[in-house]
């Protein structure tokens, strides 16, 4: 069940579910801030991509590929897409498990809370699955022809945002490749993760 919240205050409150005696805490950046700051070199790394593509359509078309003007209009597309990024978290979990997408209180953080254990895999097709709003306007950035200046800011701006704001999720995926076998579960409990 998906369930929206616009103004989370706490993320405990909807990450309380029946965690086992046996589980054990993932070690993980204790905040929701010490996750964004140990995701920067995860950020960077997305960033030098973005540029390195750009750099490269217009080395290949010999012309400027992209109106500037509409870049920052495909940043504010990508930003408003954060819910479509929650969301495709949210598909990911089985029916049974609450998800709740929303936006904690006073900051420009969406998310999608819930606490059910999932296979390893299915815990990083998770984390990993909004990289799509990323991909698609890469792709289509990529592939349209340098002329459609327009077209591609678009592109481009949202494939920024799309690339940059999975970060933390990649980091998640790096945590529990590094401290969970392939046969374990993963969840989230309270402000942590944990091998079940």
């Amino acid at each position: 069940m998906i369930a929206l919240k616009w103004n989370i205050e706490n993320i405990n409150d909807y990450q309380q579910g029946n965690l086992p005696q046996n589980a054990v805490k993932l070690k993980a950046p204790a905040t929701t801030e010490d996750m964004m700051k140990k995701s920067l070199p995860i950020m960077m790394v997305m960033c030098i991509v973005m540029v390195a593509s750009i750099l490269a359509k217009a080395f290949i078309s010999h012309a400027m590929v992209v109106f500037i003007p509409t870049v920052p209009a495909g940043f504010v597309i990508g930003i408003i897409l954060a819910v479509v990024h929650e969301w495709l978290h949210a598909v990911v979990y089985p029916k049974e498990a609450k998800v709740t997408i929303g936006k904690i209180k006073g900051q420009l953080i969406f998310v999608a809370l819930a606490s059910y254990p999932m296979k390893r895999s299915r815990f990083v097709l998770m984390c990993l699955l909004p990289y799509l709003l990323g991909v698609i306007p890469l792709m289509l950035f990529i592939f349209s022809p340098a002329a459609n200046t327009v077209f591609n800011g678009l592109m481009f701006g949202m494939a920024c945002v799309g690339f940059v704001s999975p970060s933390p999720d990649v980091l998640n995926v790096i945590i529990a490749m590094k401290q969970a076998e392939k046969g374990e579960k993963i969840m989230f409990y309270g402000d942590d993760v944990y091998k079940v």
